[in-house]
């Protein structure tokens, strides 16, 4: 069974950093984009940022690019989401995604990072950036 467990999540000061993990069992990262999206209440998902090892490729966004670092160990089958410069904005349940590779014709995961093509999610994890 094909599973995605989220931890990291907390509350820390404006300016503070988090590191987000993303668990997963049942299938190999390899295969597969990974990426982290957010929900603000009141808010629609967005994608914050993704990753393939396969492709060699990562996504941010714009509004996190420079801030959050995404990285994946294919060891331990995990992404981590590392989050510096918090601001207040970053207030979200963050969830871990996945969609499988097969049958994608993409060269990077950028077309591929947003939330209505995932095919599998975690539970989210609550990020509040707050003084």
């Amino acid at each position: 069974q094909l599973q995605l467990v989220e931890a990291g999540g907390g509350v820390v000061q404006p300016g503070g950093s988090l590191r987000l993990s993303c668990a997963a069992s049942g299938f190999t990262l390899e295969y597969y984009v990974i990426g982290w999206f957010r929900q603000a209440p009141g808010k629609e998902r967005e994608g914050v940022s993704c990753i393939s090892s396969s492709l060699g490729s990562v996504y941010y966004a714009g509004s996190v690019k420079g801030r959050f670092t995404i990285s994946s160990d294919n060891a331990k089958n995990t992404v981590y989401l590392q989050m510096n410069s918090l601001k207040p904005e970053d207030t979200a349940v963050y969830y871990c995604a996945a969609v499988s590779l097969l049958g994608k014709s993409s060269a990077t995961v950028q077309p591929l990072c947003v939330a209505d093509g995932m095919d599998y999610w975690g539970q989210g994890t609550q990020v509040t950036v707050s003084s």
